[in-house]
């Protein structure tokens, strides 16, 4: 059955207008994104179809051109599309950030970073910089590893510190693994990037392990800074 068959208080685009956007399924809103369906399949079957072939919306948003192209009905149109969004929504969330205190609005520095960097297939490690007024001054990766780990040197993130007159940092790693716990070697360096910048007064407000599937964990909420 077409879309515009159902009754209308079912229909995505009337239930987003009448109850907003959090009203909707995860299917309902990627539905809406797509606009038609294919030979067979609503807008909101492909939908459906869609998540479960790449396991979750995160798995779908983060696959390559190649993958999203192999879907019937998809193409490098969509793709490019859909990344769009994506990177609206990063762009949109980090405006929120260096527009007022981070700890203001800790959601939006939480959803930014799974967004950034919780689908990558490598690590990272992320310094977020900040003013006298915790407001986010820049966000930089600063090292890239592979899977499992990457190397973090302290003298180079005290001196991106400086050359941005940092006040205060906060750092980010995502773990490819979805492993949210952090290592005991995240821990060491945490600890050690700590001392290094308090010799130059700039403080370390958190430090948040990044997964595609589960809210970052901090540090500061572990008490392990």
């Amino acid at each position: 059955m077409a879309i515009t068959d159902w009754p209308e208080d079912e229909r995505p685009r009337e239930k987003l207008l009448a109850r907003g956007a959090a009203a909707l399924s995860d299917a309902e809103l990627l539905a809406l994104f797509l606009r038609v369906g294919v030979r067979g399949m609503s807008a909101v079957d492909l939908a459906r179809a869609l998540i479960e072939r790449f396991g979750s919306l995160t798995g779908l948003c983060s696959a390559s051109a190649s993958e999203f192209a192999t879907v019937p009905g998809m193409g490098l149109a969509k793709y490019a599309q859909l990344q769009a969004v994506m990177e609206l929504a990063r762009r949109a969330l980090a405006e929120r950030m260096r527009e007022r205190d981070l700890f203001d609005s800790p959601r939006a520095v939480r959803d930014w970073l799974r967004l950034k960097i919780g689908p990558l297939p490598h690590e990272v490690f992320m310094v977020l910089l900040l003013d006298a007024r915790n407001t986010l001054v820049d966000a930089v990766e600063l090292f890239r590893g592979t899977l499992t780990q990457t190397s973090v040197y302290p003298r180079e993130v005290v001196k991106l510190a400086l050359s941005r007159n940092a006040a205060a940092v906060i750092f980010a790693h995502n773990h490819p693994s979805g492993a949210r716990e952090p290592s005991t070697a995240d821990e060491v360096l945490t600890r050690n990037l700590k001392h290094a910048l308090d010799l130059v007064d700039v403080r370390v407000l958190d430090h948040f392990v990044v997964t595609a599937h589960a809210d970052p964990v901090s540090f500061a909420e572990r008490g392990l800074l």
